[in-house]
C-alpha cells in the first residue's frame, strides 16, 4: 500500500477551543496543519472520515489534504483519543516536502514461510514474544513503506532472537533504531507462565493519560515546534473537568 494514494478533504475551521465540543457532537472531528514552520491551518472533517484515514495511513503513509483551494502532502503526527470511548478527539497533519527527508514510525510484523502463519518455534508449543512493535525510519515520503518485516522461519529453538539488524529493509530506508535492539524472541511457555504470575501479584492497573480537548486545542496555534512542546507538556494526566 505505500504507493497508494490516500486523500481527504477537510473545511476550513473558524471554532477552536473548547467550542470544538460542538463540532463533535455534530460528528465533526478538529484537525491541524502544520506547514512547514508556517502558521498552522486548522481544519475540520467528518469524524468517520477522518478516523478511516487515520486507520489507513497511521502515522507511516502519506495523505493528500485538500483544503482551501491547496493541497498538502501530510503525515499524521499526533492523534488524540478520548480515554473512556476510544472515540478520535483531534489529528494533527505536518505537511511534508516530497524531495525532502522525514522520520516516521512503521510497524513491524513477521513473514513465515508459504502455507505458514506462524514460526517454527510457536509450531513447536514454545512462545515468541515481541519487544517492539514499530521503528523510526527515514526515507522520502512516498518511499516509506507501511510495514518493516522480519523472518519469522529463524525462530526456531528458546533463545532464539530477531534483531533491528534482522529486518527486511527496502532500498532508500534508513531504520533510525539501535541495530542490536532485539525485536522478537523465544521463551518455553512455563517461563513466560511464571513471570506473568510474579507479575501479576504486584501489577497495578494502567490508567490512560488524559488527552483532553484543551491539549489537543494547543497544537493549532503556533509554528510546529512550539505546539509540539505545548501539547506535550499539556498532554500530562490532569483530573477531569466536567463540560
Amino acid at each position: 500500500m505505500a504507493n497508494d494514494a490516500i486523500e481527504i478533504e477537510l473545511e476550513p475551521r473558524e471554532t477552536t477551543g473548547k467550542a470544538v465540543k460542538h463540532l463533535r457532537k455534530a460528528g465533526f472531528t478538529p484537525a491541524v496543519i502544520h506547514n512547514h514552520g508556517q502558521a498552522s491551518i486548522i481544519v475540520q472533517g467528518k469524524s468517520l472520515d477522518l478516523l478511516k484515514v487515520y486507520r489507513q495511513a497511521g502515522k507511516h503513509h502519506t495523505v493528500d489534504v485538500k483544503t482551501g483551494g491547496q493541497t498538502f502532502t501530510t503525515l499524521i503526527k499526533d492523534a488524540h483519543f478520548e480515554p473512556r470511548k476510544h472515540e478520535l478527539n483531534h489529528l494533527v497533519f505536518n505537511a511534508v516536502a516530497a524531495d525532502q527527508l522525514v522520520e516516521a514510525e512503521v510497524p513491524i510484523e513477521p513473514r513465515y514461510d508459504e502455507g505458514n502463519d506462524a514460526s517454527p518455534a510457536e509450531r513447536s508449543g514454545l512462545i515468541v514474544l515481541a519487544n517492539v512493535d514499530s521503528v523510526m525510519v527515514e526515507a522520502f515520503p512516498k518511499n516509506i513503506p507501511d510495514v518493516l518485516y522480519f523472518d519469522a522461519e529463524k525462530l526456531v529453538e528458546v533463545g532464539d532472537h530477531v534483531s533491528i539488524s534482522d529486518l527486511i529493509r527496502p532500498e532508500g530506508v534508513e531504520i533510525k533504531e539501535d541495530s542490536n535492539q532485539t525485536v522478537a524472541s523465544v521463551f518455553e511457555p512455563s517461563a513466560v507462565a511464571a513471570a506473568n504470575d510474579a507479575a501479576g501479584g504486584s501489577a497495578e492497573e494502567e490508567v490512560p493519560a488524559e488527552e483532553g480537548e484543551e491539549a489537543a486545542e494547543t497544537a493549532e496555534g503556533g509554528t510546529e515546534g512550539e505546539a509540539s512542546a505545548e501539547v506535550a507538556e499539556d498532554a500530562k494526566p490532569k483530573e477531569e473537568k466536567a463540560d
